[in-house]
């Protein structure tokens, strides 16, 4: 199915899934010391909610925290006194967005995205969404346990630069964009949504702003253009589990 959109085509049959599936196995990938997602039948009585169990359906409970277990799309709620949720702040699905590929920096002993790597790969570009692939590009990113190895992180001056830029949505393959151990700092979030005061709200902060964290994007989808959508759940908190989809651009007519 060939869909025309503004000056491009795109083929909504050859979608390009960049999320992480949750599940309930050890192989499930694992940030911020939490233990891994747990997906059960309800049990009522004598009665257990599982086909092979001899109920007529399965009917699971599921545990998880959107910003430990897997892909998720997260608002500035995250990081405010105030309650701000995904799916008021995120209002519009389809962007145009950038692919790029980077291999952090050594910082002292951090590994960290700085403003002139994501300067020179975006070349002059202004999408509305960028999508960060670091490198190496290992695929036990879909399993990786992240708590206490100082994964990789983009630094405030970066972050300031893409929202600088008019980029509303950051994707990118770690569990966040702030360093591990920061100390509550998190000057990347802050720079990305320009909030200056987590308890008093500025005016200027960027609501309909959004971080997308543990995606993975293997290394035969090339870097550069394509049509984000950028999927949520209905959840009414700050994150919710997500899946970003991604579709080659066909035709752009100048």
């Amino acid at each position: 199915m060939i869909a025309r959109i503004n000056n491009f085509e795109v083929d909504l049959s050859k979608p390009i899934d960049i999320s992480i599936p949750l599940t309930n196995t050890d192989e499930n990938p694992i940030a911020w010391y939490i233990d891994k997602p747990e997906i059960n039948p309800v049990f009522v009585d004598d009665w257990v909610g599982s086909v092979e169990k001899g109920a007529s359906t399965n009917f699971n409970n599921i545990k998880f925290n959107p910003h430990g277990h897997g892909t998720h799309t997260e608002c500035l709620g995250h990081i405010t006194r105030d309650f701000y949720s995904i799916n008021q702040c995120l209002k519009k699905f389809f962007f145009l967005a950038e692919l790029v590929s980077i291999q952090p920096e050594l910082m002292g002993e951090d590994l960290v995205i700085s403003e002139d790597q994501i300067v020179n790969a975006l070349d002059g570009k202004s999408p509305e969404a960028i999508i960060i692939r670091t490198l190496p590009n290992t695929t036990d990113k879909l399993s990786r346990k992240y708590s206490n190895t100082n994964p990789p992180y983009l630094s405030e001056d970066a972050s300031v630069f893409i929202r600088e830029s008019g980029i509303k949505h950051l994707l990118i393959d770690l569990p966040s964009v702030d360093k591990e151990h920061d100390e509550g700092k998190l000057l990347a979030h802050k720079a990305f949504w320009n909030v200056k005061d987590v308890t008093n709200l500025n005016s200027d902060a960027r609501l309909e702003a959004t971080i997308t964290e543990m995606i993975f994007i293997a290394y035969e989808i090339s870097d550069g253009s394509y049509l984000l959508n950028l999927q949520i759940a209905s959840f009414e908190n700050d994150a919710s589990p997500s899946k970003p989809i991604l579709y080659d651009i066909l035709k752009i007519e100048i």
